[in-house]
């Protein structure tokens, strides 16, 4: 026997159907409090900085890669 049930509601409805809380607040709060902090780390950062920052982060994945590959010839 095959049964198929067929809900049109919203996510809202739902989560209110099956008892879960709105977390509608929390998320917006989240959402805020991230955007305050990346806002005022990207102002705090300068180009310079920046760029030091990948840069470095590059040579050393270029390194540990270039290990890596001689790592793997070696017998």
């Amino acid at each position: 026997m095959k049964v198929t049930v067929e809900c049109d509601c919203t996510p809202a409805e739902a989560r209110a159907f099956l008892g879960l809380p709105d977390v509608t607040p929390l998320n917006e709060a989240m959402v805020a409090e991230m955007q305050k902090r990346m806002t005022d780390n990207v102002a705090a950062m300068q180009p310079e900085e920046l760029m030091k920052t990948w840069t470095s982060f590059g040579m050393q994945a270029q390194d540990q890669f270039r290990k890596l590959m001689e790592a793997a010839t070696k017998p």
